[in-house]
């Protein structure tokens, strides 16, 4: 992914693992969420948050990761692993705005 990502650039990885340098797990790119873009400026793309799930145990710490989709080119995202009332799964976020 290369300039400023996007929400439809995530798009093709829905569903798909990806893999964090330093971390032996994988997370699932399970949803995106995408802002209405109230706030934002004219031409801004719209803010949008990748949910990701992965089983519960060992939890990846929240930081700035390069992550690899399944397919296409490595990203860096910054995760945040958060409250997840589903007991099978913990969640995570990368929020773009």
């Amino acid at each position: 992914m290369i300039g400023q990502p996007t929400s439809d650039a995530f798009a093709p990885h829905l569903h798909k693992s990806f893999r964090f340098a330093g971390w032996s797990g994988t997370l699932r790119l399970a949803r995106i969420d995408v802002g209405n873009g109230r706030g934002a400026a004219a031409g801004a793309r719209a803010p949008f948050t990748l949910i990701f799930h992965a089983p519960r145990g060992d939890v990846l710490p929240e930081g700035l990761y390069t992550a690899e989709p399944e397919t296409g080119t490595a990203i860096v995202l910054h995760i945040m692993p958060i409250h997840t009332a589903a007991a099978d799964r913990q969640e995570y976020q990368a929020v773009f705005n």
